[in-house]
């Protein structure tokens, strides 16, 4: 029986995770669930702010665990494109694949500024994705992101 896995995205806002997922996904035959759309579907014109994204992903959140727990105890591999960004995130989203009792792999994006900045315009101008950020959002976004440390006991694979 092959052991199912949880992949976890861990890069700056445009740095490539939702096309890393996808990706993923299809290379795994794993079920792909992303925050974005949930989000957009559930809280449509309804994020302003990070307190906003904070408190909507939080109930988001809430949801997804025990789906996540079921499918990867199933037999699932599952690619999570939430991102865990933060040792705090990090810290749930193992802890989704420890209750489940499988490995995870994080798969961390280390791209840098000026070159998610320009993906994020071009992602911008597109339209193609449910939420658009400009310049200082992604700063302040940005101000959050803590790189994974091999510390915190995670099978890092660097992209």
């Amino acid at each position: 029986m092959t052991t199912s896995v949880l992949h976890l995205m861990c890069g700056k806002i445009a740095s490539g995770k939702s096309t890393l997922a996808t990706a993923l996904a299809e290379q795994h035959a794993a079920i792909l669930i992303g925050e974005d759309r949930w989000l957009a579907a559930l809280y449509p014109d309804e994020i302003h702010s990070v307190a906003d994204y904070v408190r909507s992903a939080r109930r988001v959140r809430q949801v997804l665990q025990p789906l996540v727990t079921q499918l990867l105890g199933s037999g699932v591999s599952v690619v999570l494109d939430v991102p865990a960004n933060t040792v705090a995130d990090r810290q749930w989203l193992r802890a989704l694949a420890d209750g489940a009792h499988v490995p995870h792999c994080l798969h961390y994006l280390a791209v840098d500024d000026d070159t998610c900045r320009a993906r994020l315009r071009a992602c911008n101008a597109t339209g193609d994705h449910d939420f658009a950020a400009t310049d200082a959002e992604f700063d302040l976004i940005t101000s959050y992101f803590q790189p994974p440390d091999e510390q915190e006991g995670l099978t890092i694979v660097a992209h």
